[in-house]
């Protein structure tokens, strides 16, 4: 059963940064996203990585802070965070899906993981 699982997530403050990981195994010819879900919130999409290399920002404020990769060798996705601000504070998820669109909506994805928590706050 194809799986996607999170990791990396916590307490980080203003400034900060880490970064998220997403074990997925099976899933090098898929493209995998980044979502994010705050409290209350519908998810959006932050970033997508296509299967060749290729990706996409869908959050301006995020832009020049938020980099998504991937290594097919380890079958893991990667958003590397900088510069957090508190309005960042979201449950992360990575999900899968067959191409890339343009505009990052959760409809479009098949496969999720569970989320990893982020909490940006001093």
């Amino acid at each position: 059963q194809l799986q996607l699982v999170e990791s990396g997530g916590g307490l980080v403050q203003p400034g900060g940064s880490l970064r998220l990981s997403c074990a997925a195994p099976g899933f090098n010819n898929w493209a995998i996203g980044w979502f994010r879900q705050a409290p209350g919130k519908e998810p959006e999409g932050v970033s997508c990585a296509d299967s060749t290399g290729g990706s996409k920002n869908y959050i301006d404020s995020t832009k020049g802070r938020f980099t998504i990769s991937r290594d097919n060798g380890k079958e893991s996705i990667y958003l590397q965070i900088n510069s957090l601000k508190p309005e960042d504070t979201a449950v992360y998820h990575c999900a899968a899906t067959w191409t890339c669109g343009d505009r990052g909506i959760p409809d479009e994805y098949d496969i999720w993981g569970q989320g990893a928590q982020v909490t940006v706050s001093s």
